[in-house]
Formats: C-alpha cells, structure tokens, sequence
C-alpha cells in the first residue's frame, strides 16, 4: 500500500504524518507499506521546518533526506490511498487525477469511518464516507509559526488518527506472509497493471 499525504507547504503537516508512516512500517515489519508526501503550494527543495523536524524525532521517526515536493498528478495516479490534511484540500486533489476521489479522504475522515465501520480495504472506506456523513470540519491545523508545543499537539494528534488507521489497512505480515485469515488491506478491484503506468503511457501520447 503506497500512502500520499498532502498539506500546503510540505514542510510540517504532511511530512510529520509521511515519515511516521515509514517508522510505522520499520516498527512493524511491513516492507509493503511506503508513504511519500507533498504540497500544493510547496516550499520546494526546503527541508522539513525544525519543529516539525523536532515533532518526528519525538514520535520515532527521522527526516533524512526529505526535501519538500510540489504535489504532481503522477503521486496522485501512483498512490493507493490519499490522505489530506484539510477538506478543502481533499476535494483539490480529488480532481487531480483519474479516479482519485474514491480514494482520497482527509486523515481524519478515514480514521473515523474504519474506526466506526471496522473497514479493512479503501474500497470500503470509500463505500461507507456517504453513510457516515460528519456534519463538522475534520481539518489538522497547520501549526507554521506557531510554538514548539502547539508542533507537538499537531504531531501528537496525526499519530494518534494514523497509527490505527494504517493498523486496520496495512498488509498484514508474519515471516513475510499473509496470514489465512487474509486480514489487511484489500483494494478493490487491482487491476493487472497498476494505475499510474496505464496514466503515465496516456500522457506521453
């Protein structure tokens, strides 16, 4: 399962939530499980801002090598699952590329329905999102220019949506295998050749 999360400068929100999935992935031996990040209006080639840095070191994770990205369709064609930090940004990247929607919620929305639903696949994340519609705003704050402390709310509270969430989706391995009870992620339906090499071949025409 390939994760994108997108915030605005990719400096704080998404790069906290990218590189917690990567130690995520570490900790429980997961090699199926990647995350990548990007912005839509993103400080390019910037790293990580110190206290986001700060926030991940915290939490377990590291920022080697991050640099900040400009969100591009191709992340979008590539990613399993999309996961935004604002609303307003969901339904940004929802018209980005082909088929997207169906799987692009913000973190806190797709907590809440596999939380409430039980959900092991996108698909039925995605089939229950109308069923369990919230009234009120599921957003995370940007935390730029604000105290070390309010970075830490802000990482705290990513942690807390995310850790379950990719628990309940993530491949499920034991000595590099799925166990019978085939519980993880399903995506439905997978295609004979991924999305993205089927998009990028469209674009080069």
């Amino acid at each position: 399962m390939h994760v994108l999360f997108v915030c605005n400068s990719n400096v704080c929100r998404s790069v906290i939530a990218e590189r917690l999935a990567r130690a995520f992935a570490a900790d429980h031996g997961l090699p199926g499980l990647t995350a990548e990040s990007a912005g839509t209006r993103a400080l390019v080639g910037f790293p990580a801002e110190p206290l986001a840095a700060e926030t991940i070191a915290g939490l377990g994770g590291d920022t080697d090598g991050f640099t900040a990205r400009k969100l591009r369709p191709e992340m979008v064609d590539r990613a399993d699952l999309v996961l935004t930090m604002t609303e307003a940004l969901r339904d940004q990247v929802a018209e980005i590329g082909f088929g997207a929607a169906a799987r692009t919620f913000t973190l806190p929305e797709a907590h809440r329905i596999a939380k409430v639903t039980g959900a092991k696949s996108i698909a039925a994340l995605h089939r229950a999102r109308n069923d369990l519609a919230y009234v009120g705003r599921e957003n995370i704050a940007d935390p730029i220019g604000l105290s070390a402390g309010a970075f830490l709310e802000i990482g705290d509270r990513i942690a807390e949506l995310l850790f379950p969430l990719l628990g309940a989706l993530a491949p499920y391995h034991q000595a590099g295998h799925l166990t019978d009870e085939r519980r993880g992620l399903v995506i439905e339906p997978r295609p004979a050749r991924p999305l993205s090499a089927f998009l990028a071949a469209q674009r080069g025409r």
